[in-house]
């Protein structure tokens, strides 16, 4: 869960000026199993199962990818499920899914991965080898976990710092973020496509991305001095800087809901993820989001920080012998 600086992950403003994210994994989790296969073939499940006798006749980019990265060639069934919706909902599932098969993949071959490993791989997975137009924020979350400032630079090293707050005071912060599913998803890789087009060529979308970037280090500061309450103020103005940046990451629907969100209580709040669709969350006092969540009639879903990234939760060291 992106808070704010999104979009100075993309390399097209972070090999300029540096970027920087304030985000949080959350106990929302994608499961990833492998096991060999008896016949040396390869089955992949997922929202479809693929049964195939080669690595490049696998459909799923990700997983064909991710397989001739590790120069796995078959013997294998990986199944998948989610807690969330896979794509399009702006809580990093995509990536999730990448860092959990790297993860289970090399404990699959009997190697141990770090987090700086998964979360690097990952990001090559995606962006160089599948092409996404997308940036690295997700990745490094979801294989680190925790509440992190996460640093982008211009060299492209990513620098990961967990902002320090008492526990009772991070769990009180948790409780007043209020989350909802809007029910709709939406490609992220065409509106980061744009926007990162529009950032390339644009001094004034530069400019808007700097002071993203400032926000992202003034809230850790705030945070770390007990102010949780400067959440809910610069989550707004993100998000206002945030829809500047490219037609599309909002809409007429989305900006009502905002604002009757914040007519009931919401001192601000964000759209996760790219834009148009997926998840909405706010920042406001518990006593009212029960009144949030009636006036807006979406789904609302329930939520904890996370203080682990991806985990291996099962291994079988017999698992990789031979029939």
């Amino acid at each position: 869960m992106s808070l704010v600086g999104g979009g100075s992950d993309l390399p097209s403003f972070y090999e300029r000026h540096g970027g920087a994210v304030l985000s949080t994994a959350i106990d929302k989790y994608v499961f990833v199993t492998c096991n060999p296969k008896f016949d040396n073939g390869i089955r992949v499940a997922y929202s479809k199962t693929e049964e195939v006798l080669s690595v490049d006749q696998i459909e799923h980019r990700i997983v064909r990818a991710t397989m001739n990265l590790l120069r796995l060639n078959g013997g294998i069934e990986i199944t998948t499920i989610a807690d969330v919706p896979s794509r399009g909902t702006g809580l990093g599932s995509s990536s999730s899914f990448t860092v959990g098969l790297l993860h289970v993949l090399h404990a699959f071959e009997g190697r141990y991965a770090s987090a700086a490993r998964l979360a690097q791989e990952s990001c090559h997975v995606e962006i160089d080898i599948c092409e996404e137009p997308i940036g690295k924020q997700d990745q490094y979350a979801a294989a680190f976990g925790g509440f992190n400032l996460i640093e982008f630079q211009r060299d492209g090293r990513v620098d990961v710092t967990p902002v320090v707050m008492p526990v009772a005071l991070r769990e009180q912060l948790s409780r007043r973020i209020v989350v909802f599913y809007t029910g709709v998803t939406r490609s992220a890789s065409a509106l980061l496509k744009i926007q990162s087009q529009n950032v390339a060529s644009d001094t004034s979308k530069q400019n808007t991305l700097k002071r993203m970037v400032e926000l992202t280090y003034a809230l850790k500061a705030e945070l770390e001095r007990g102010n949780i309450d400067s959440l809910g103020e610069i989550l707004h103005e993100n998000w206002e800087l945030k829809k500047s940046l490219t037609a599309g990451i909002s809409t007429a629907e989305i900006d009502a809901w905002y604002d009757t969100a914040r007519r009931h209580g919401a001192l601000g709040g964000k759209l996760l993820g790219a834009g148009a669709g997926g998840f909405l969350i706010f920042y406001a006092d518990e006593q009212h989001h029960d009144v949030i969540a009636h006036a807006l009639g979406l789904k609302r879903v329930r939520f904890g920080f996370e203080p682990l990234g991806s985990r291996i939760i099962f291994y079988n060291p017999n698992a990789q012998a031979p029939f």
